[in-house]
C-alpha cells in the first residue's frame, strides 16, 4: 500500500503581506469599468493566498482622472446624495456638477461603492491615490523600461 503524502494549509499572517504599487491612466476609460479593476487591486483578491478577513490588496494610484468617461445619459441624470443628518437636510449632485468641480471624487466614490462595507475599507480607500492630471509624486515607483 502506497502512502499518501500529507498536504498543509498555510495561513497568511499580517506580517507576510507585500503589497505592490498598480497604475491607471483613466484617459478615455468609463468610470464603472475602471472603478471595477481598482476595487479589485485595493481587496488583493488576484493574489494567490487572498484571504477575506486581512487587509492584503495594493496600493493603486491614477492618473487623469478629469479624462474619464460616463456611458448613456449618466453625466445628466445620475445624481449624487447624502445627508447631513439634519432636518430636511439631504444635499443632492448632479454627475455633471461633480465632474466639473471635483473629477477625482466622481471615481473615489464610485471605488468606495464597489468595496466591502467593512472595517478594512477605509484603510484600502487611504491606499488608493487619484490624480486629475499626468504629474504625481509616486512616479519613481513604476519604473519605464
Amino acid at each position: 500500500m502506497t502512502e499518501l503524502k500529507q498536504q498543509k494549509t498555510t495561513m497568511v499572517s499580517a506580517k507576510q503581506i507585500q503589497r505592490q504599487w498598480h497604475y491607471f491612466d483613466a484617459k478615455d476609460k468609463v468610470v464603472g469599468r475602471l472603478a471595477t479593476q481598482i476595487a479589485t487591486c485595493l481587496i488583493g483578491k488576484l493574489k494567490p493566498n487572498y484571504v477575506t478577513y486581512l487587509d492584503m490588496g495594493d496600493f493603486v494610484v491614477v492618473q487623469n482622472a478629469a479624462l474619464v468617461k460616463f456611458t448613456g445619459k449618466k453625466q445628466e441624470e445620475k445624481v449624487y446624495s447624502h445627508h447631513t443628518h439634519y432636518p430636511k437636510g439631504l444635499r443632492q449632485r448632479s454627475a455633471k456638477w461633480m465632474f466639473e468641480t471635483k473629477p477625482a471624487d466622481v471615481l473615489r466614490q464610485a471605488v468606495k461603492n464597489m468595496l466591502p462595507k467593512n472595517k478594512l475599507r477605509s484603510k484600502r480607500l487611504a491606499r488608493l491615490k487619484i490624480f486629475v492630471g499626468t504629474n504625481h509624486p509616486y512616479q519613481d515607483k513604476f519604473k519605464k523600461g
